[in-house]
């Protein structure tokens, strides 16, 4: 039997979790045109609709890793989609544009409990050695969302309306919650380290510590080079550089997804073939490769191969990161993953700003060089200062 089958509840169960989490991350991408008209504003009216729910999503870590280490993972991670599902329906029902935005934030604040605290689950009840493939099983929900979110959003929102997504998504999560609720079992009973985990006290350990300091700034860096650097600026270049349309820019662009899956697969084998800091290494030359290929790319295609190969390397990357966080500090799984969140979130914003301006000022293949430039330093910065070598 597999660890992936041992992790109770099932690995595809939390999978599908994480699918919900992260289609609400994209499911406002195809409809903001939508609810601009519906509510007579403009889309810049709408916007915050989406940087609301990134921003309650960061800020919710603060209270997840503590709460989930406090009452235990499982339980808090049960209430957690529930709640989502709740603010996703109603989300639905608001009647206005303010409404809708408190909504968003709930929404982001709640769901900041779920992948987290499942990871650290997941850390609990997997060896280190074989945890990282588990991690990637899990993750197989939010490369699925990336890929999927946007299409079906969009093709619910032309038939039903934008609230209709709303709903679907808010039925599918409240079904989720309740088979999860019953298949966590025995879990309802198991509580955490109660009050002594309460409070800001593991996140300064984590960040006391040397490593942990070290694999939240690599954290850091990650989100800030291709969170919110590189990887979201792709279907703008696609649109500007080679006049393709926006469905085309973004079909291009979901190729990421493919690799990605492709990754959720491969993990084992790579993990066996090249360890730990061989996966960062390769990884990061690999990305740094992709990013000066789309940078030149006399063609659309080649951005597309290049987003397919992506897909891949950048989680040989960051599964190794993510997977490092779930021992950051083993007697706070849920507070240390959860740190490691926060920052990949504080990263991507600062990325954001910083490769926005970038663009403006110097344009899309210049940034995208300076990208591959920092990813390649910071996975020869991981591989030496973050992965313990070999005893």
């Amino acid at each position: 039997m597999s660890d992936a089958t041992r992790v109770s509840p099932p690995i595809w169960l939390m999978a599908l979790a994480a699918f919900t989490i992260g289609c609400g991350m994209r499911l406002l991408d195809p409809l903001l045109p939508m609810m601009a008209r519906d509510f007579g504003v403009s889309l810049a009216a709408v916007a915050p609709l989406i940087g609301g729910f990134a921003l309650a999503y960061g800020l919710g870590q603060l209270g997840a890793g503590p709460v989930g280490d406090a009452l235990g993972k499982l339980r808090v991670a049960a209430v957690a989609i529930g709640l989502y599902a709740g603010t996703l329906v109603g989300a639905a029902l608001v009647p206005d544009l303010g409404g809708l935005l408190a909504m968003r934030v709930m929404s982001g604040l709640v769901a900041a409990a779920t992948i987290p605290l499942m990871m650290a689950h997941i850390g609990d009840a997997v060896p280190y050695e074989r945890r990282q493939a588990v991690l990637g099983q899990f993750m197989t929900g939010m490369v699925m969302a990336q890929l999927l979110a946007g299409p079906i959003s969009g093709v619910v929102g032309e038939w039903a309306g934008w609230r209709a997504s709303f709903l679907v998504l808010g039925l599918l999560a409240a079904a989720i919650a309740v088979v999860f609720a019953v298949l966590i079992g025995p879990a309802w009973r198991v509580g955490g380290r109660g009050r002594q985990a309460m409070g800001l006290g593991g996140f300064l350990r984590v960040f006391g510590r040397p490593a942990g300091r070290r694999l939240m700034l690599a954290a850091a860096g990650d989100g800030a080079l291709l969170f919110g650097g590189a990887f979201p600026f792709v279907a703008s270049y696609l649109i500007e550089g080679f006049a393709l349309s926006a469905a085309e820019a973004g079909l291009i662009a979901a190729g990421f997804g493919l690799g990605s899956l492709a990754y959720t697969r491969c993990a084992p084998w790579l993990v066996r073939r090249l360890g730990e800091r061989g996966m960062v290494l390769w990884g990061g030359a690999g990305l740094a490769a992709g990013l000066g290929g789309i940078a030149l790319a006399p063609s659309w295609w080649v951005v597309a191969l290049a987003q397919v190969a992506m897909g891949l390397l950048f989680f040989m990357l960051h599964g190794v990161l993510q997977a490092r966080a779930t021992e950051a500090l083993p007697e706070a799984r849920g507070t240390a993953v959860a740190s490691f969140a926060m920052s990949l979130f504080l990263g991507q914003s600062l990325g954001a700003v910083i490769f926005g301006t970038l663009i403006a000022t110097a344009g899309f293949a210049l940034s995208f060089l300076v990208a591959a430039i920092g990813i390649l330093a910071l996975a020869v910065a991981i591989g030496r200062w973050v992965i313990p070598r070999p005893a």
